[in-house]
């Protein structure tokens, strides 16, 4: 019989991916919370992508000296944070003040299965039967999820809908931004996404950013604090940091826990109800993401490392 000496140690990187994938998941209450206070959903995302584009600006270049990029690269990294920074915070934070939390983490979930069929429609990887059976189980999973988050399919569909769509932009992004990391480092290819994101992004709120009222008690501010420092400053660094130790596989593992854990705040602080259809729709994207694990052959060589900045 085994005894405690023989359980493995928790290693740095585990404890530096689980703390990130708490920071992603609380980060889904945190929002759902300050928005539902007095926020307004573009203003809260102007303020918190710009302070996070400026500090990690600042890291970046004081480790780097630099943050140039080619010509070429310039143009796709543009491209890839029009869609996955601003588009995709568009359709997050309305997605949030349309739905609940829950659902909007729980739809996360599908993100593994998304990003592999753009990749696959990019021609980076080739997709195995299994991976498609993964596909559809997703799907059904994330239409359970959508008719249990309240009301059914009319209650929320508009969140429900915003939900998706910020999960497919950030997939996009995901597979789009991989390419640069061959080139550049993981952190200046997030603070040069987010600068170059949060510009559209203040320009679309500037008039929520002209009328909303700053006269929020401390709470409010610390959450918001919190939201550019935790969920986008340092699980980025965290993130990057294990990927180096652990490698992006192994990541991945972690990063699967985000939707259940981000369900677990939502019921804590926010006290969302889980319904049954939420439950089964959720093991059903679980059980995608475990079935396309092995979904993979590289079409040609696959980018080295994950995507290049953190999720919402």
């Amino acid at each position: 019989m085994g005894s405690f000496r023989d359980v493995r140690r928790p290693e740095p990187a585990d404890l530096m991916l689980l703390a990130t994938v708490t920071l992603w998941g609380l980060n889904f209450t945190v929002t759902k919370y300050v928005i539902s206070h007095g926020f307004q959903p573009i203003a809260y995302g102007c303020l918190r992508f710009a302070a996070a584009a400026a500090t990690l600006g600042v890291i970046a270049y004081s480790r780097e000296r630099t943050l140039a990029l080619s010509r070429r690269d310039v143009v796709a990294l543009t491209v890839a944070a029009l869609i996955g920074i601003f588009l995709n915070q568009l359709t997050f934070v309305y997605a949030i003040k349309l739905t609940t939390a829950t659902t909007v983490a729980l739809l996360f979930g599908t993100l593994p299965v998304v990003a592999g069929l753009f990749a696959f429609a990019r021609g980076i990887e080739r997709l195995s039967t299994r991976f498609w059976l993964a596909a559809l189980l997703a799907i059904g999973g994330a239409a359970l999820v959508a008719a249990g988050s309240g009301g059914g399919f009319s209650g929320h569909v508009w969140g429900d809908l915003l939900a998706l769509g910020a999960t497919v932009t950030w997939a996009w992004y995901s597979v789009a931004a991989a390419p640069l990391l061959q080139r550049y480092s993981p952190l200046r290819v997030s603070a040069l996404a987010f600068i170059v994101g949060t510009i559209p992004l203040l320009a679309a709120g500037s008039q929520q950013l002209a009328t909303q009222d700053f006269g929020f008690p401390a709470s409010i501010w610390l959450l918001y604090i919190f939201a550019v420092l935790g969920p986008l400053v340092v699980a980025n660094l965290l993130w990057f940091g294990a990927i180096a130790r652990v490698g992006p596989s192994r990541a991945a593992v972690f990063a699967n826990l985000q939707p259940f854990i981000a369900a677990i705040f939502a019921l804590l602080i926010l006290s969302e109800p889980i319904g049954r259809l939420q439950i089964v729709g959720g093991l059903a994207i679980a059980g995608a993401i475990v079935l396309s694990r092995d979904r993979l052959a590289p079409a040609r060589p696959a980018f080295a490392e994950a995507p290049g900045t953190v999720r919402k």
